[in-house]
Order: structure tokens, then C-alpha cells, then sequence
């Protein structure tokens, strides 16, 4: 029982960073709140039709996910700013700057 504690502590600290750690103060409760909704949202979205899909093609299964994940990855290396060596006042001009 302890071993899954362990395994809990870690998920729930990531989640914590992600939602509250990347983003800067004035928004940290609202996007905190979002990525973790989103978070859990998609991994019950998963986790649901998981065995469904399994009935249907264990490959397909596999094969669709594979693309959902590759359509992610295409999404983030084409719409998220490029943030090495710049300061988080400097990103958020540059998002600002792309949505007006």
C-alpha cells in the first residue's frame, strides 16, 4: 500500500509544477487550475476508451494514439515559441504581441 503512496506523491508533484510552477503570478491560480482539468480530463478520456478500442484492434489502438501523440508533438513544435535563454517578461511580450 505504501509502494502506491510513493507512486502517488510523484504524479501529484508534477502536476503541482506543471499547473503552478511555468506560469507567472497573475495567472497561476486560473492556469494551474486549467492544465489540471485538462490533465485529468485526457487521462480519464484514455483510460475510458482504452479497453473499447482494445475490443476493436489492439494495432489500431496503438496506431491511433500513436497519431494523436504525433499530431501533439507537430502542434507544439509549430504554435510554442522558442523560449532558450529568454526571461519570462520577454516570451510573454513576444505571445502578446502575436495575439493582437
Amino acid at each position: 500500500d505504501l509502494q502506491k503512496w510513493k507512486e502517488l506523491t510523484h504524479i501529484l508533484v508534477y502536476i503541482h509544477y506543471i499547473g503552478i510552477m511555468v506560469f507567472p503570478m497573475n495567472v497561476k491560480g486560473s492556469t494551474g487550475s486549467l492544465v489540471s482539468l485538462v490533465n485529468w480530463s485526457c487521462s480519464w478520456i484514455v483510460t475510458y476508451s482504452f479497453n473499447f478500442m482494445m475490443e476493436w484492434s489492439s494495432a489500431g489502438t496503438f496506431f491511433i494514439y500513436m497519431g494523436i501523440c504525433g499530431s501533439a508533438v507537430l502542434s507544439v513544435a509549430k504554435l510554442v515559441p522558442e523560449t532558450k535563454g529568454r526571461v519570462l517578461e520577454e516570451i510573454q511580450a513576444s505571445i502578446t504581441h502575436l495575439h493582437q
